[in-house]
């Protein structure tokens, strides 16, 4: 199955609800995921939530690591030089494989004129490569910078890797999702999704990190803890 970007979908922009886009994505790999696929799936989710990952994750009050990252273009963005700026959005996200992470940027894409009147930036991090951020960037004419976060190094400091285990690896080879060649290593870890705001400081005014890749938050909800 072909994922489409949004822009490829329709015509106009999806002014819908993430929550609706993604129940849409949901009915699809309903339809069309074996069911003995998604049941593998579900497992790894249920598990992270067992190691209750989400909740050990970086959260409002704390003071964020300070960081440097190549965007998709290859040049070295800092944390310090985004806080001159105001406060700063960051989304970690899987990768360009990842419908669902697909689906998020475009929709943070959407509301990107909003951030900026707000006087805030936009970030999105992954361990995918530069050439890999820059396909995406590309495909789904994003307008913010892809960090690439090789060995998930500053994901790690805000406390949101895991390794992929290793049934659920088998499925992600079967179906051409190849991590190794994505992220440039061989050690099947990912981000769970997770969503920040900081302030001018690099504290944490805004925390929302989920074990399910399949929920993200919503926008606009993002938008209202930016000031007016």
């Amino acid at each position: 199955m072909k994922w489409r970007s949004l822009e490829e979908a329709s015509p106009n922009a999806d002014t819908r609800t993430l929550r609706e886009q993604f129940a849409e994505r949901k009915a699809l790999i309903a339809q069309y995921v074996p069911a003995e696929t998604q049941a593998i799936h579900a497992r790894a989710v249920a598990e992270l939530k067992e190691r209750r990952l989400a909740e050990s994750a970086l959260r409002a009050g704390s003071r964020a690591p300070a960081f440097e990252l190549p965007d998709h273009s290859g040049k070295l963005v800092s944390s310090c030089s985004l806080f001159s700026r105001g406060r700063l959005v960051i989304c970690f996200f899987r990768g360009r494989w990842c419908p669902f992470c697909c689906g998020q940027m475009e929709a943070m894409n959407f509301i990107l004129p909003a951030i900026k009147e707000a006087g805030a930036s936009l970030v999105a991090i992954s361990p995918q490569t530069v050439s890999q951020s820059f396909f995406m960037v590309d495909q789904h004419k994003l307008r913010f910078p892809l960090l690439s976060d090789a060995g998930n190094q500053v994901a790690r400091q805000f406390g949101l890797v895991y390794r992929v285990p290793d049934y659920q690896q088998a499925v992600y080879r079967r179906v051409f999702v190849n991590l190794p060649f994505a992220d440039g290593d061989e050690s099947w870890e990912l981000p769970i999704p997770a969503t920040y705001i900081l302030d001018e400081c690099g504290d944490v005014v805004y925390a929302s990190a989920d074990a399910d890749y399949t929920e993200r938050p919503e926008p606009a909800e993002i938008l209202a803890k930016l000031p007016s």
